[in-house]
């Protein structure tokens, strides 16, 4: 078996991460950020659990980051991440002056370092980032496939349920009856259409 690189072991924990988001019903996305070879800033995706837009992977990593360092430039490090980089997190990964990013997989919905735009190539700004796309890519792409297919999976069955309690409370209620009959006039009680007297 080959040996993993310590840039695999990197994404690996990355992947980790991600899997900690899914676990929370959370776009599974992870991100580390190293600085001399060791990881100073994680982060996954948390923004349903925190009810925060802000709550991204790479704003998670970067803020524990900046923390560590105790400063706002990550200009020595470089940020491993399972997924493209959206527009919020690819600005702030510029902001940053983060070096290099090693991007798992590319998101063509909403990707900002060359999927939808490339804002880590812009020659307007004044600070551009190296990119490496593709470091264990099937298996972050996998991963993100599989969690969408269980949420669909998930909705149809949450339909299903709400359908069926919905055809127990007509059962229930007497909708099944035929015709404005009160179900408690002594025609419908004989069984019969004759009244007794």
């Amino acid at each position: 078996m080959a040996r993993m690189t310590q840039e695999e072991r990197f994404m690996r924990e990355a992947i980790r991460l991600a899997k900690k988001a899914a676990a929370l019903k959370e776009v599974p996305i992870g991100c580390v950020i190293v600085h001399d070879g060791k990881i100073i800033g994680r982060g996954y995706n948390r923004r349903i659990i925190d009810k925060n837009v802000l709550a991204h992977a790479e704003i998670a990593a970067i803020r524990k980051a900046c923390r560590v360092l105790g400063d706002w430039r990550l200009e020595d490090c470089t940020m491993y991440v399972t997924l493209e980089p959206c527009p919020m997190c690819a600005g702030a990964i510029v902001q940053a002056r983060v070096p290099k990013v090693v991007i798992a997989c590319m998101n063509p919905k909403a990707g900002c370092a060359g999927s939808v735009l490339d804002m880590f190539h812009e020659d307007g700004f004044n600070h551009q980032v190296e990119t490496e796309v593709g470091l264990m890519g099937e298996v972050c792409s996998q991963m993100l496939k599989d969690f969408f297919k269980e949420l669909r999976e998930e909705g149809k069955r949450k339909k299903k349920e709400a359908k069926d309690r919905e055809a127990g409370r007509h059962e229930e209620t007497g909708a099944g009856m035929s015709g404005d009959h009160d179900p408690h006039d002594p025609v419908h009680e004989s069984g019969y259409g004759d009244k007794t007297e």
